[in-house]
């Protein structure tokens, strides 16, 4: 049997070497991270009691800037329809059931 070899050279490290945040970088991110979850979340706990009822473990879409949300069975369809009407939007997906993710800890 003949055996062959890669040539191939491998690589290791940073993927992007060129992008290098600082720690202020990342708290920043994580603080607009962290805003931007606890507006979708307001919204989110203002309809949940309705939609609970009707849609138990449907997924749900939050834009914060808008106040806009969507709702479906399956979670691509869902984040499709924010941002066919939002398309530079960071939507928040959630389930709707009592804590508003899946799974458990």
């Amino acid at each position: 049997m003949i055996e062959t070899q890669s040539h191939q050279k491998v690589r290791r490290g940073r993927l992007f070497p060129e992008i290098q945040w600082t720690e202020d970088q990342k708290h920043l991110y994580r603080d607009n991270l962290e805003n931007h979850h606890q507006r979708c979340r307001v919204i989110f706990e203002r309809l949940q009691p309705e939609l609970i009822k009707n849609h138990y473990n449907w997924f749900m879409a939050v834009d914060s800037e808008s106040g806009d949300y969507f709702i479906d069975q399956n979670e691509e369809v869902v984040t499709q329809m924010c941002l066919q009407k939002h398309p530079n939007a960071i939507p928040f997906i959630f389930l709707i059931n009592e804590t508003g993710v899946a799974g458990k800890i």
